[in-house]
């Protein structure tokens, strides 16, 4: 049996703004609402849909995106050029960095809603040195 993530609900204030925010710095699109969901598709075809929570706070969520170093260099410039705060580590003490860990490129920013979204060109413990 083949088991695979299909779409994940990510809480926000504003689904649409921030459905657009990530498609915006990812480079995709936003699917068309389906039901109280905002959609965007990531190309392994996992879905985010985005959903207006109750109103009360918004619990931080952590969300890794697996790419190219090409899509890193792409999507790494779309975070510079929109101005957003981006740290080395998940715990945001390294600020204005990337990491190289496993030999690869990381780097995390912050959604509008606090979500700590992260690109990595390698995945965790698939070797090389890191800082």
């Amino acid at each position: 049996m083949s088991i695979e993530l299909n779409h994940t609900i990510v809480t926000a204030r504003d689904k649409k703004a921030s459905a657009q925010f990530l498609a915006d710095v990812l480079g995709l699109e936003v699917s068309p609402q389906y039901g109280p969901f905002i959609p965007v598709e990531i190309p392994n075809g996992v879905t985010l849909d985005y959903y207006e929570g109750d109103g009360g706070p918004i619990t931080s969520q952590h969300y890794a995106f697996l790419v190219s170093e090409d899509e890193f260099d792409a999507i790494f410039g779309r975070i510079k050029d929109a101005g957003l705060t981006y740290w080395a580590d998940p715990h945001h003490t390294v600020v204005d960095e990337i990491n190289t860990n496993d030999g690869g490129r990381g780097v995390y920013w912050d959604d509008p809603d606090g979500h700590n979204l992260e690109i990595l060109t390698r995945p965790y413990g698939s070797g090389g040195s890191g800082s």
